[in-house]
């Protein structure tokens, strides 16, 4: 039985050099066996501009039509994606960078919706990740790096939301291992009031949550967050924490708990 860590970080991380150095450093003193998930929303977004092609978002999720799949290919799976396996190279760390298409890793279903046209969203089917080839990727001391990217089996690349990427390998790799999911971001954790950095909730359970979203603390994007760290738990995930991508390795988080 193995001890894993899945990392996920956002863009926020990913858009700062300052603090994406900082946060690889840490990464890379981590001990092995380790699993880095990232996004790149905000690169996307820049890039959407520069190119002339319309960004569409629905409830802070990016509703992805043909035009905004290619640039989300390009920024993930290229620019982001390889400078992160390289930035990785420079510190010992055996990066291979991954899309779900890649080995038929993470496999999932074009999202559908009555209510809204979602384009080439993906949701992850049930066992759509092969946790046994990024298993057997761990064993040979190789470190994946996940973009958000998955798809459909019929030759479609499909956008899908990091959070729920990292959920779902996570979940894969629980079957044996003892594994723990950092969701890593720009907070020190859940803040019990929004405008003190300091005011962290230190443990949430499916309860409490509850209480957070009935009071409005938690809401718009965080509730999507602790909704796939609860489902993390489910899934065997032994431990969820949510805290700040510049302090990876201190024990300032929230941890999201059954």
């Amino acid at each position: 039985m193995s001890s894993i860590k899945v990392i996920k970080i956002g863009g926020n991380v990913i858009g700062n050099p300052e603090k994406l150095e900082k946060f690889l450093d840490d990464f890379a003193t981590l001990p092995s066996p380790k699993v880095l998930i990232h996004g790149g929303g905000k690169e996307a977004t820049e890039l959407a501009k520069k190119l002339g092609v319309e960004v569409k978002m629905h409830q802070g999720r990016r509703i992805t039509n043909k035009p905004m799949l290619d640039v989300a290919v390009m920024v993930y799976g290229g620019l982001i994606n390889k400078q992160l396996c390289a930035s990785l190279q420079k510190r010992g760390v055996n990066a291979l960078g991954l899309s779900g298409a890649d080995a038929d890793c993470v496999r999932a279903v074009k999202r559908e919706s009555k209510e809204i046209d979602w384009g080439y969203v993906g949701d992850v089917i049930p066992g759509g990740v092969d946790g046994s080839f990024i298993q057997n990727l761990l064993e040979n001391g190789i470190t994946p790096v996940f973009c958000a990217l998955t798809h459909d089996g019929n030759g479609n690349l499909l956008n899908t939301n990091a959070d729920t990427m990292a959920t779902e390998i996570a979940s894969s790799l629980s079957a044996g291992n003892i594994v723990d999911l950092v969701f890593c971001f720009e907070k020190k954790g859940v803040l019990l009031n929004s405008s003190d950095e300091d005011s962290v909730i230190e443990k949430i359970t499916p309860e409490y949550f509850e209480k957070l979203k009935e009071s409005e603390i938690v809401s718009e994007g965080m509730i999507p967050k602790i909704e796939n760290a609860i489902k993390a738990l489910e899934g065997g995930v032994s431990k969820v924490l949510i805290k700040s991508a510049e302090n990876l390795l201190n024990t300032i988080q929230t941890t999201v708990e059954k």
